[in-house]
């Protein structure tokens, strides 16, 4: 180091070092000003500006052109840890190309998405891996550490996990409360994150918009008790878009924004994305707080080492040391190879009657050595769909386009399925679509763009017109009335902010998406309209009018339409299966509509549209095999086509990998992340996180599934045997051998779960402990070895605050989904037996309960702590029923003699003993809010162990129970 070179510039101090001088360094203003998103540049000392937040969840996405690979659930079906490593590595290294020519692209990259599949409805369903948290933290990790690199200094990207915590509704989503247990917390909601973390290779969390227990989470005490724990790296925190402002305006959880601002960077926020690139309303709110006394200069540094920490390890202050600083690999032959390979290892096979499957095939008559003749059905035959978080695609393969190529075009017959239609005025004028010679080929956020939710739709276009002829539109159903308009030339109908009504858009999309309508039948509004109907435009809630420039949307003088249908869908596509050999009928979503961020789903059913089509396929040609391609899983009659496939969307080569599926070129082996279940009934309410109390995913679920989770058919067969277990002091050591007794080679995916035999608490029906992705030659045979920690086999024990390993009996389970097991054997480890509740000693938190009914977990205090309430069955947010709470195996010693509750809010509360009656009343007089808790003592006459229940009536919250001889 020379004299001039400060020390955070030299290379040879540790990192820490560096960090304190340059914070010593940055004046307050300059440290302040770091808090938000886009941190300015600090020019005097040669710093460079700095965003937080790229994504990057199955590629990079927002910036322009890059390999999209399968969605994240896809990525979750392949259940293939080194798959996923390299997929990271490609989209890190991408995002260094990127960024070397286009600053705006970020090196802290916002992914992956760790949030378990609890519940199938939900909108984001496709950003997550599975609904186990063993899957879901093996494959996050796979991609942190991908998208980390391996230097042991610098990162090639620095991998942010979303959402922090308990995230699972679209629906009201920045106001609702997830009550999670303590239990349910430990064992499930937090482990993906802990895994992960724990591993190594993460930068930070981004806290979810929802509240927890209460509590929203951009104020969690759960980030520094829980996630800072776990590791000594430096973690970075960012909050979500818009979320500091929602805890004021939306959430009303803190009356100003300088107070929610500093409780929020007190909880662990480090940095503020709020207000787009403007920082200067987070600037000035911090400075506020500051002046105020409610944060003080040490609580800024805080934030700011963290998230100076990060722009050290990935080398911005060491340009010349950076491994990664000229990486330039992008869209490289070998990316477009893994892209493929991801997508053919996420197809999954659900069922194969008959061996349809791969289409070797033909019907009798057809001449020798010509290959099938194949039927592509379906509103999905010929797309390749992107989600919100995807990038622009450079290459493209439908499945159409895949069949073409793998099988010819001349044996491939195509029929999309969409009805044909015209819109008609009633002055018997038709809605016309005006010729548009130099339309172009514009895709939306081809460009790139920070923010594209600010992309603006095309008014470049002229708008639709009326005439005597009018224009034959493709009408798409994709369920619940919602519809899109798609014109000859394959452009959308979709509206701008100037409100016209244009032919102009490549796909539905955007933040809000413009290009969905809804047919409003007669009498809708007042007055009725005869037979026609009212075509409103989903995105603006507007009518769409005809007027004198143009049509476009209005609230005033809505037009009167009839639909005319020229040609139906399901015609066209019995037509197309008559006279194939085999059928394909590709169904779905568009990952834009009907469930996505911001919507959930509401059923789980397969749209109306498609399964007319499906029936038109089966009705002409039994020999039909369904193939979804799906951001979810559907509920479907599982006994009609012969074969059916499930993909999520596959990325720029899903169409490619389909048609080496079919063609049996790639035995399939993707299997299912999450259950699929067989109807909404069997569906818990979305707000219910107690995954243990609702019997929800397939750890608790007690009725039948449509397809398990694991599940997943091969081409091949595998057998497995010789299962053996040998128990350390640790760990167990687990074996058996799985041989391909096909005449194909194949991936298969062995699965190792566990339960325990006579467990004292609800524990999970069988609970996924390991897995591995092996690839046979026909009759080979492979052993596989496992070691399993024992703590893998431990639960929380609410009555001790910590996790135990119960003794007993244990069985483990090998096979090939959670409900197909070939074999089991039984351990026996040392555990930790039951102790009763030290109720005397410790008194009760009331939040640590056994059992429950009618309950909600609430906020103690804005800061820490929980107290329970009665609380809506449906909504399961609070409110002044009547609940009860199951405390088991309460010691209360040789004399208990009086009880106190630590309450707030007002009611009655009634303490009984096993089945007995009660034994104590209290009464709570109102107190002046619901943080303002008050002790309230009565006798209480117990001895010995018993199960205490309590009764709650009324609006109160119950934080605590204390017992005294």
């Amino acid at each position: 180091m020379t004299a001039q070179t400060p020390p955070f510039r030299d290379s040879q101090l540790p990192f820490a070092k560096r960090i304190d001088d340059l914070l010593a360094r940055l004046t307050l203003d300059e440290r302040v000003a770091m808090l938000h998103q886009f941190g300015p540049a600090v020019q005097r000392l040669g710093i460079a500006a700095f965003r937080t937040g790229q994504e990057a969840l199955h590629g990079v996405a927002w910036m322009g052109p890059a390999t999209v690979f399968p969605q994240a659930v896809g990525l979750g079906a392949t259940w293939n840890e080194d798959l996923v490593r390299r997929v990271g590595e490609a989209v890190s290294t991408e995002t260094r190309a990127m960024r070397s020519r286009d600053d705006r692209v970020g090196l802290n990259v916002w992914a992956p998405t760790v949030n378990l599949l609890r519940h199938p409805l939900w909108g984001r369903n496709e950003e997550g891996y599975s609904e186990d948290p063993k899957l879901t933290s093996a494959i996050a990790t796979a991609y942190t550490r991908g998208l980390r690199g391996d230097h042991p200094a610098y990162w090639r990207t620095a991998p942010v996990l979303k959402h922090w915590l308990a995230h699972n509704n679209e629906t009201d989503r920045a106001t609702a409360s997830s009550s999670v247990r303590p239990r349910v917390l430990h064992e499930y909601d937090l482990r993906a994150f802990r895994e992960t973390v724990e591993a190594g290779a993460v930068a930070g969390v981004m806290p979810a918009y929802n509240l927890v227990n209460g509590r929203p989470n951009h104020v969690s005490p759960y980030l520094a008790e829980q996630l800072r724990t776990w590791t000594d790296q430096d973690l970075l925190v960012c909050s979500d878009a818009g979320a500091p402002s929602n805890l004021v305006d939306s959430e009303h959880y803190f009356d100003t924004h300088e107070e929610a601002t500093a409780a929020a960077l007190l909880a662990g926020v480090d940095s503020f994305t709020d207000h787009g690139t403007d920082g200067s309303k987070i600037v000035e709110r911090i400075q506020e707080a500051l002046d105020q006394g409610l944060l003080t200069e040490a609580d800024i540094d805080a934030a700011v080492r963290r998230q100076l920490s990060v722009r050290f390890r990935l080398g911005e202050f060491d340009p010349l040391l950076d491994p990664y600083a000229d990486a330039k690999d992008f869209d490289t032959p070998a990316h477009r190879a893994l892209a493929r390979e991801a997508a053919e290892q996420a197809i999954v096979l659900l069922k194969n009657d008959g061996g349809l499957l791969p289409l070797t095939l033909t019907r009798e008559g057809t001449p020798t050595g010509e290959g099938p003749r194949i039927a592509v059905v379906g509103l999905l035959a010929d797309e390749c769909k992107l989600d919100w978080y995807s990038g622009t695609l450079i290459h493209r393969s439908t499945p159409l386009e895949g069949l073409y190529d793998r099988f010819g075009a001349d044996r491939v017959d195509f029929a999309e399925g969409v009805d044909r239609v015209r819109l008609k005025t009633s002055d018997g004028g038709c809605l016309s679509v005006p010729r548009a010679d130099d339309a172009g080929e514009e895709v939306r956020g081809a460009e790139g763009a920070l923010d594209p939710a600010l992309l603006a739709g095309r008014t470049d276009l002229p708008p639709l017109t009326t005439d005597d002829v009018g224009t034959e539109l493709a009408l798409i159903d994709w369920g619940e009335g919602v519809l899109t308009f798609r014109a000859p030339d394959g452009r959308y109908l979709s509206v701008a902010e100037d409100g016209f009504v244009r032919a102009s858009a490549d796909q539905p999309g955007g933040w809000v998406v413009q290009e969905t309508f809804r047919l409003e039948p007669r009498g809708s509004r007042e007055g009725g309209h005869g037979n026609g109907h009212l075509l409103r435009h989903v995105g603006t809630g507007r009518y769409v009018s005809v007027t004198a420039d143009g049509v476009k949307v209005a609230d005033e003088n809505p037009t009167v339409l009839e639909l005319e249908i020229t040609a139906r869908g399901e015609d066209a596509v019995a037509h197309a299966a008559a006279s194939a050999d085999v059928v394909l009928v590709v169904a779905g979503n568009d990952p834009h509509i009907n469930g996505r961020e911001t919507e959930d789903r509401t059923t789980l059913a397969l749209p109306a549209h498609q399964r007319r089509l499906l029936d038109a396929a089966r009705a002409a040609n039994p020999r039909t095999a369904l193939i979804l391609t799906s951001s979810y899983p559907y509920a479907i009659d599982p006994t009609g086509p012969a074969a059916i496939l499930w993909t999520a969307h596959g990325g720029q080569a899903a169409g490619t990998a389909l048609a080496r599926v079919l063609a049996g070129d790639v035995s399939p082996a993707g299997r299912l992340p999450q259950t699929w279940y067989a109807s909404d009934a069997d569906l818990p309410g979305l707000l219910d996180y107690d995954v243990i109390g609702g019997r929800q995913t397939y750890l608790y679920f007690e009725g039948t599934p449509l397809f398990p989770f694991g599940h997943g058919l091969s081409y091949a067969s595998f057998a497995y045997a010789d299962l053996a277990a040998r128990v350390g002091a640790e760990s167990a050591r687990v074996t058996f051998t799985v041989t391909n007794t096909g005449d194909t080679a194949a991936d298969e995916v062995a699965q190792l779960y566990g339960r325990p035999v006579s467990p004292s608490v609800p524990r999970p029906r069988r609970e996924l402990l390991a897995h591995r992705r092996v690839h046979l030659p026909a009759g080979a045979t492979t052993e596989l070895s496992f070691e399993l920690p024992l703590s893998a086999l431990e639960f929380w024990d609410v009555a001790h605050g910590t996790r135990r390993l119960e003794p007993g009996g244990y069985e483990l389970l090998a096979g090939a989904s959670a409900e197909d097991i070939r074999l089991s054997a039984t351990i026996d480890p040392a555990g930790t037996p039951p102790a009763p509740r030290p109720v005397l000693e410790r008194g009760l938190r009331a939040a640590d309960f056994d059992d429950q009914r009618g309950t909600a977990i609430v906020d103690r205090t804005k800061r820490s702590g929980d107290a329970v309430t009665p609380a809506d069955p449906d909504s399961h947010q609070a409110v002044g029923r009547t609940a009860e709470l199951v405390y088991r195996a309460c010691d209360f010693g040789p004399d208990a003699r009086s009880v106190t509750v630590e309450v707030s809010g007002e009611g009655t509360l009634e303490l009984a003993l096993d089945d007995g009656p009660a034994i104590a009343h209290l009464d709570i007089a109102p107190t002046t809010g619901p943080y303002a808790h008050t002790s309230v003592t009565s006798p209480f006459a117990a001895s010995g162990v018993h199960d205490l229940r309590i009764e709650l009536r009324g609006p109160l919250r119950l934080a605590h129970v204390g017992f005294s001889g």
